[in-house]
């Protein structure tokens, strides 16, 4: 049987609102896709890197960095409250007209900058040896576990979680004796590409864990994030993929 193919779809909107222009912010002299396609051309898993856009600015970056974008995102689909689903359909349908078919995709945000070629390697070979699953996705452990959470209504409140032993409420013990729950993250999700076309989603009803490790699921939505990374970098705690192509001259 021969190896399932696999496409790296890597969604870069434009029109973000906590950080304008997230998806191209500079982080160590490139912008923040360019990290991704980079990760992604350098895994050697990917018969193919497409960048799904609605902006034209950054699809001539992507391309800059190696990526393909053969359309552009129709804006429809490309707004605050859009579902992946929408632009992952739309993509590889557009693709499967060119008569380019994929086995699987992969979904690898931009946002997620100090995924290696090697995390994706990594994932990919722990997907193609499990049976029986739809897809895959990066998780982490929490740092703020839901069992320490409330819902608050007016003056009164409630453990998020309904599990809790009435006598060993877990909102009084320590981490350490809380069980291990885990937080999914940007770093990358791996799916059957029959999950998206013929059931609707991007994920299916069975998912398979994929562990990061150190900074690999570091995800950056705030502005804070931004410097938070700068200071990973700095002080060697966390690690870009290599690109040696000359830094996207634009703004």
């Amino acid at each position: 049987m021969s190896a399932p193919s696999l496409v790296g779809l890597i969604p870069a909107r434009a029109g973000s609102q906590r950080i304008k222009d997230k998806n191209v912010v500079r982080l160590a002299g490139h912008p923040l896709l360019a990290y991704s396609i980079r990760a992604a051309l350098d895994s050697g898993v990917c018969d193919a890197v497409v960048v799904s856009t609605d902006s034209e600015d950054y699809a001539a970056i992507a391309r800059h960095y190696g990526a393909e974008t053969p359309f552009i995102r129709p804006v429809e689909m490309a707004g605050a409250k859009s579902m992946d689903i929408e632009w992952v359909q739309f993509t590889l349908q557009k693709l499967a007209e060119a008569g380019r078919e994929y086995d699987c995709f992969s979904i690898l945000r931009p946002t997620s900058p100090f995924r290696l070629p090697t995390t994706i390697q990594r994932a990919w070979a722990e997907f193609r040896a499990e049976e029986g699953v739809d897809s895959l996705r990066a998780v982490e452990l929490v740092k703020q576990h839901p069992g320490k959470m409330w819902v608050v209504r007016d003056k009164r409140m409630t453990p998020l979680l309904p599990l809790t032993p009435a006598e060993r409420p877990w909102h009084s013990c320590q981490y350490a004796d809380l069980p291990r729950v885990y937080a999914q993250n940007a770093s990358l999700e791996i799916a059957w590409t029959r999950v998206a076309l013929e059931g609707g989603t991007i994920a299916g009803q069975v998912i398979m864990p994929f562990l990061t490790t150190g900074s690999e699921g570091w995800d950056i939505n705030h502005p804070e994030d931004v410097w938070i990374a700068e200071r990973l970098l700095a002080e060697g705690q966390a690690t870009l993929p290599n690109i040696d192509i000359e830094p996207w001259p634009g703004a």
